[in-house]
């Protein structure tokens, strides 16, 4: 590896821890206690908008239909997400928040929003931009690989 490609690497593995710690304490800080971080990116995967299937929650969190399962039966138990399966066929079940789960969704949203405001409070326009493209690129990257695993 070059040294440029050595630096990328620490960066994106250092964020990465980064962004989790800081997210995790921020979040304790607003009595989210009986929520792992897993659990809040789950409620944030459901959204607040529309109902979603159970297969476009676990493809958007790169998981198994099994393993969401497991995990919204959790949060059901806990109260932040409902289960219905759609008149049209039995066979298809939507999850959609509930309103304490809402509350979370929008207390995560918030604690991002803060993130990046603070985070760009340090670039030109210019820089904003150059970051937004290289961000989409390397997200279209790990996309073209997400899916070639399937």
């Amino acid at each position: 590896m070059t040294n440029t490609q050595e630096l990328l690497n620490k960066l994106l593995v250092q964020l990465f821890n980064d962004i989790l710690h800081i997210e995790e304490n921020s979040l304790k800080n607003i009595d989210l206690m009986d929520l792992s971080m897993t659990e809040i990116h789950t409620i944030e995967a459901v959204g607040i908008k529309d109902a979603k299937t159970m297969g476009e929650i676990a493809h958007d969190l790169r998981i198994t239909v099994g393993t969401l399962s497991a995990a919204i039966t959790k949060l059901i138990k806990k109260g932040y997400v409902e289960r219905k399966r759609t008149e049209e066929d039995r066979r298809v079940v939507l999850v959609s928040l509930t309103s304490k789960g809402e509350n979370v969704y929008r207390e995560h949203q918030v604690f991002h929003e803060e993130m990046i405001t603070s985070m760009l409070g340090n670039f030109s326009e210019e820089e904003e931009y150059i970051l937004a493209i290289a961000l989409e690129k390397l997200n279209s990257f790990f996309e073209e690989k997400y899916e070639g695993l399937k």
